[in-house]
Parts: structure tokens; sequence; C-alpha cells
């Protein structure tokens, strides 16, 4: 009994290294060129959701607009860039064919209720906690790596914000 004990206890002190550079990584800002990622997340999916959304704050330090182009995942069969907006009383989601433009020195939100990622064909639905890698792909800064951590089904806001 002691020593399953101590290789339990040994166990839980190697996994909280991990789960704390998850969580780093996750509240890090990320860079590819001029283009700045930060506040990323995604939510826990129903089950069997094949669907998911992602969120985040993109900045352009540029003197040029870049454009996020397309994402992946290897979560996912495919990654799309979305809009959400209402048309003629009526909330609308579409897919953004040539991406989402990030004005030069400016910066684009992505959240619930306009524009954001879609992660299609997700097969193992994403749970509360995890962390889903993802490369985003911008038309002039190239692809940039992050992992968005997933937060409660239906939540509006990024898992570490408590307000």
């Amino acid at each position: 009994m002691r020593k399953l004990a101590l290789t339990l206890a040994t166990l839980v002190a190697l996994a909280l290294p991990l789960t704390a550079q998850a969580d780093d990584h996750a509240k890090k800002t990320h860079t590819a060129g001029d283009i700045t990622v930060s506040d990323h997340w995604t939510r826990a999916m129903p089950p069997s959701a094949a669907v998911g959304g992602g969120f985040m704050v993109i900045a352009n330090a540029g003197s040029e607009p870049d454009r996020l182009v397309g994402l992946s995942s290897p979560r996912a069969n495919s990654g799309e860039v979305h809009e959400m907006k209402m048309d003629g009383g009526v909330m609308k989601m579409r897919e953004l064919a040539d991406g989402l433009e990030i004005p030069a020195g400016g910066s684009v939100t992505l959240e619930p209720g306009g524009y954001h990622v879609m992660f299609m064909g997700v097969d193992d639905g994403f749970k509360e906690g995890e962390m889903i890698p993802v490369t985003l792909v911008f038309e002039k800064a190239g692809e940039l790596e992050i992992m968005m951590p997933a937060g409660p089904v239906g939540s509006k806001m990024h898992p570490g914000h408590k307000h």
C-alpha cells in the first residue's frame, strides 16, 4: 500500500509541471512576423458535436495589413475562418473565403457571436481543461503554432478570466 501511495505521489508530481507549462502557454502571447496572438481559447464540446469554435485577439504591429487565411489542428479534419453577424434580424454565420484582415497597427478580436475560427470534423470532442494544438496561417507572417485551452461548454470568455 505504501509503495502504491509513493507511486501515485510521484506521478502527480511529474504531471504538475506539464499542467503548469500548458497553462503558461495558453496565457502567453505568440508572435510570427508582425502578428501577435493572445487570449486564445476554445470551448469544450457537447457529446457527439463535430464542430467547435476558437477565439483570440490578433494584433498587427506592422505597417501593412496581414490576413488570417487558414488554420489546422490534428484534432480536426479542417479549419475555417468565420464571421457571425445579424442579417435582417437573423444571426448568420459564414466562412470568410478570403480570410480575415488584420489591419496595420491594429487588432481584431475573435469572440463568440463575431469573428471566430471553426474546427470542422472533430472526431473526439474537446474536453474542458484540454489544450488543443492549432496552427494559424497568415498571408504574410506565415504559420504560428499555439495551444488553445478548452473552457466549459457554452462559455463566453477565456477559461483563465474569472469575471
